[in-house]
């Protein structure tokens, strides 16, 4: 029975951030004869600006759904017959922060052949450019809506860090990244440093860190900007 290979091919953190893309990617996406896509607008404009030759109808397409098994029997499908797929997050390396991890998770439990392609991650390029704790460190996602709930793990965070030397890291929706803001210059320790990373990879790219104290003395307007937060004490 063929197994398949399924290529993980990272995509844009900003629109104007495809020279962070490599090169090598291009020849993954022309191997590939499925897309499993988190957004199949974005990904076939992303695709075809890679390679404007393309003939996206030549392919098949299926959105990530996790509530749809319909998706995972098609990823099935394809593994089975032997078909080489392709994984695409909105944003930056699928399986990380994204819900694409499902069905690699399914490619790994049927034998799959499973190729990460480097690329953006905001993660990654934040950590890398925050001079925090590289070697211990842990991803948190996104943090509760409710302000108090998310006063709270901001505390438990802190402390974390304060104890273990973990460089905590966290995201926010763009339209809430103001008030996420005042909650970490209201809730953390004025020593605590904090690093803010806005547009990475764009033309604008900007990754700061500074002391909660400093940071009070020049906040930044993120609204509707797409930023990384890290902090470490």
């Amino acid at each position: 029975m063929s197994k398949g290979t399924v290529y993980l091919i990272p995509t844009v953190l900003a629109e104007d951030g495809f020279a962070a893309v490599p090169a090598y990617t291009l020849d993954a996406i022309k191997a590939c004869a499925v897309f499993f896509v988190e957004e199949e607008r974005t990904a076939r404009r992303y695709l075809k600006k890679l390679w404007r030759e393309m003939v996206i109808d030549h392919y098949q397409w299926h959105v990530i759904d996790k509530k749809n098994p319909e998706v995972k029997k098609a990823m099935e499908d394809a593994l089975r017959a032997g078909l080489t797929v392709g994984i695409m997050s909105e944003a930056g390396c699928p399986g990380v922060a994204d819900p694409g991890q499902d069905l690699v998770a399914l490619a790994q439990s049927r034998g799959a052949i499973v190729k990460p392609l480097v690329g953006p991650s905001s993660i990654l390029l934040a950590l890398m450019a925050s001079g925090m704790n590289g070697q211990h460190f842990r991803f948190k996602g996104y943090l509760p809506i409710d302000q108090l709930q998310r006063n709270k793990v901001i505390k438990e965070l802190e402390a974390d860090s304060a104890k273990t030397g973990c460089t905590q890291i966290f995201i926010e929706t763009p339209y809430r990244n103001n008030q996420m803001l005042d909650s970490l210059l209201k809730i953390c320790q004025p020593a605590t440093r904090l690093c803010i990373g806005v547009d990475i990879t764009s033309a604008n790219e900007k990754i700061q860190t500074r002391t909660i104290a400093d940071w009070k003395k020049d906040i930044p307007e993120l609204h509707k900007k797409p930023v990384i937060y890290l902090i470490s004490v």
